[in-house]
């Protein structure tokens, strides 16, 4: 099943040259949409910077989810066992879960998570959901590893807002006390 959905959706990759390039700045770029945000949410948005450093706690547990199981199961990527409509060249190695998918869905819930960004966050699970079909489109990925990262996601955002909530935000607040001292003493050191 997984590798017929997979035929049935790559199937049209190198069709049409401008869907095929939309398909590829998605698949590849998309993710650096995400991280602007968060930036933005930064520099811009101070009242968001616990947020931000959650999201970011939330974001990597996710992805060190992601290494314990490749490096506990493999599964080839599909131009590693098919003859398929290849747009990305890609490194023949595990593709179970996909780590660009699980960046941006963990990200997504994270933000969604939030009552202040629920909406962007829900924009964001479209557009993860978006850039995990491009690279299955692009021939990189199979739908499978994209629901295997939804999956990852999910756990690792409801394991960061319950059991790790407190913890975690502690560590925030700790981070953003230290990082207010040394923008504070560059600040001063600009000036003199």
């Amino acid at each position: 099943m997984n590798h017929a959905l997979f035929a049935l959706i790559n199937g049209y990759a190198g069709r049409n040259g401008t869907i095929d390039s939309i398909a590829v700045a998605v698949a590849e770029y998309l993710p650096l949409l995400f991280i602007a945000y968060l930036g933005y949410l930064w520099f811009f948005r101070e009242e968001s910077r616990e947020e931000v450093l959650l999201t970011g706690f939330g974001v990597s547990l996710a992805l060190t989810a992601n290494l314990a199981i490749t490096l506990s199961y493999y599964h080839p990527r599909p131009f590693m066992e098919h003859a398929v409509n290849l747009l990305i060249q890609h490194a023949p190695e595990t593709s179970f879960p996909s780590d660009h998918a699980t960046f941006m869905l963990a990200l997504s819930f994270m933000l969604a998570s939030f009552r202040r960004f629920r909406g962007i966050g829900m924009l964001f699970i479209f557009l993860a959901l978006a850039g995990g079909f491009a690279r299955v489109f692009c021939g990189v990925h199979y739908p499978f590893d994209i629901a295997g990262s939804f999956t990852v996601a999910m756990a690792a955002t409801g394991l960061s807002r319950s059991l790790l909530h407190a913890p975690l935000s502690a560590l925030s607040r700790v981070v953003l006390g230290r990082y207010d001292i040394i923008a504070a003493k560059l600040a001063a050191a600009k000036r003199q």
